[in-house]
């Protein structure tokens, strides 16, 4: 039966002597604070210090802490201590805990080296091809998903999809017209402004047709879709991932590549297109208020002109690139998503290299995008 614990001194000539009693242990923690801190000091007449632990009829970690602190205090005071009576079971606990705090922490003194450099750019290297793992597993389960559904119709989630196009395509409309709209206006009267000391006030419209339909207009949807829909997807499999649905799905036997991914990709690759199809007429129709207003254009001047600088190519190439840039955003938010761990932090850190990745993605397609059209005369 354990009790409260004591400490008691006593001085013997020049040796301070202490007994100890009770339990030594976290349960009585607020007490053996008290007790430690009040003899800490002893006699400063003392030379030597012994602390019997023989009546000590429980002992854990925090007492032993507690002890082991008590010595080093007198040490440090240049007094001789030491412990007896301690029982056989508790000494290894005591040696443990003198091995604890014995030095300063001393931080690592980074210096340069002309191998540093390199040395940085080996390890994001590394992590950049160790990041590309999950994105190429998940492109596989999205191929096998894909395969299962095509052999049965029947087990594709239509009202799953048309609820994620509904977020996706419907509500980001708003948004996506608002900004396309600007940009155009921007694009539009920047070019009036340089173009007008030139006297080619005409090849504004050129220009304004040929980027929004072949760049702009694609670039700017697929850019806002990433961090408006991705980071969605992100957040939403990251939490479903952190309170154990994903597992409670494939516990169940159900894919949830098949029941969760499959539909936003679908939503996806279907909105970006018409997203774009809408931002580049928004574009447009931003470009022509300028010119009307700004550049003192005519609206039938602006039409016939937009008519002969722009072709059905130019329509075609920005339609092309958007399902692949969907895609893309789609496996990247989603792999990110199921890559979350059990913490907030790790959710907001996943949702953060989506939206990173995602972008960072859709810019180096848009780019061999552009090498390969040039190539083939589109």
């Amino acid at each position: 039966m354990t009790s409260a614990p004591e400490l008691e001194s006593s001085v013997k000539g020049d040796r301070l002597e202490l007994s100890a009693r009770g339990a030594w242990t976290a349960h009585y923690a607020d007490a053996l604070e008290m007790l430690v801190e009040r003899h800490a000091s002893g006699s400063a007449n003392a030379a030597a210090v012994s602390i019997d632990m023989s009546h000590v009829n429980a002992f854990d970690t925090f007492g032993a802490w507690l002890l082991e602190r008590l010595m080093r205090g007198f040490r440090q005071a240049g007094r001789n201590a030491d412990i007896v009576g301690l029982n056989e079971n508790y000494a290894p606990l005591l040696r443990e805990m003198s091995d604890v705090n014995q030095s300063d922490y001393a931080p690592p003194v980074k210096r340069w080296h002309w191998t540093t450099p390199l040395d940085l750019l080996g390890r994001n290297a590394e992590a950049f091809f160790i990041g590309l793992a999950p994105f190429v597993n998940m492109l596989g389960a999205v191929g096998t998903a894909i395969g299962r559904v095509a052999v049965r119709p029947t087990t594709f989630r239509l009202t799953s999809m048309v609820n994620q196009f509904d977020r996706v395509c419907w509500q980001a409309i708003p948004i996506v017209l608002l900004i396309t709209f600007l940009i155009g206006c921007i694009i539009a009267q920047q070019g009036f402004f340089h173009f007008r000391q030139f006297g080619a006030d005409t090849y504004v419209v050129d220009m304004v047709g040929i980027l929004v339909m072949r760049e702009i207009g694609v670039l700017i949807v697929a850019i806002m879709v990433a961090g408006r829909s991705g980071s969605s997807f992100t957040a939403e499999l990251g939490s479903m991932k952190m309170r154990e649905e994903v597992d409670a799905l494939r516990t169940m036997g159900f894919d949830p590549v098949e029941v969760l991914i499959l539909p936003r990709l679908v939503a996806l690759v279907i909105a970006v297109p018409v997203l774009t199809f809408l931002g580049s007429i928004a574009a447009l129709l931003g470009g022509g208020l300028v010119a009307i207003t700004y550049g003192g254009m005519s609206p039938e001047i602006f039409i016939e002109r937009l008519r002969d600088a722009i072709s059905m190519s130019s329509f075609k190439v920005g339609l092309i690139k958007a399902p692949f840039m969907a895609l893309a955003i789609g496996l990247v938010a989603c792999t990110e998503g199921l890559r979350v761990k059990g913490s907030a932090e790790s959710l907001g850190l996943k949702t953060t290299d989506s939206v990173v990745k995602a972008i960072f993605m859709v810019i180096v397609m848009d780019g061999l995008f552009a090498i390969f059209f040039a190539s083939i005369g589109m």
